[in-house]
């Protein structure tokens, strides 16, 4: 079995997360301790909540989750998951894990926060591509900002801001929309992100 850890940082229902990725040979556990949820064989930083919440439960285990990412854990970041693997967000005080060096910054558009089906624009080859996810659901105020644009696998465009929806460092991965909200396209290409990521291991 495969163990997949999601951890829980306490701000919202994650029935439809574990819904999307359960599988015969996955065992999957919601996890209140970032210790014990990096000894997964991989872990999930779920999308819900706010970055200074979020960041004040992942404190006293930040440094080991950065050392666990580093030695090659595979994660995936989805939404504000993806925005605690970077610096820091305007949204709140606290440190990300600053696994991908940049900020978070909130999206300066005529129209805050971004919600709704918006499209997804591959700058290349890239994690799961062959999943085919050319559109997905967003809900975010805050974009990524990496600092090495190389990082960035894809980006989505809303109203006048193009921003990284799809980022990638070693055997983690960062999406801003919320793949498990996504219809079937959506739970195809992060269940592909996440086998990906197991064989990278």
């Amino acid at each position: 079995m495969t163990r997949l850890a999601i951890f829980d940082y306490g701000a919202g229902n994650l029935h439809s997360l574990v819904k999307a990725i359960a599988g015969d040979a996955r065992e999957i556990s919601i996890e209140t301790d970032l210790r014990s949820a990096i000894r997964a064989d991989l872990l999930v930083l779920p999308g819900v909540g706010a970055f200074g919440a979020a960041a004040r439960v992942m404190e006293s285990a930040r440094s080991s989750l950065a050392s666990a990412l580093e030695d090659g854990l595979p994660c995936l970041g989805i939404c504000l998951g993806m925005q605690l693997l970077f610096d820091a967000s305007e949204e709140g005080p606290g440190e990300g894990v600053a696994f991908i060096p940049g900020n978070v910054t909130r999206l300066r558009t005529p129209t805050v926060p971004h919600m709704g089906w918006n499209d997804i624009e591959w700058r290349g080859d890239g994690v799961a591509q062959s999943a085919q996810l050319q559109t997905a659901y967003f809900a975010n105020a805050y974009i990524c900002q990496p600092d090495d644009e190389s990082a960035v696998l894809a980006s989505t465009t809303h109203q006048n801001a193009t921003f990284a929806s799809i980022v990638r460092r070693a055997n983690t991965v960062g999406v801003q929309f919320h793949p498990e909200k996504s219809s079937s396209a959506g739970r195809a290409f992060i269940n592909a992100v996440i086998e990906d990521l197991l064989k990278c291991a």
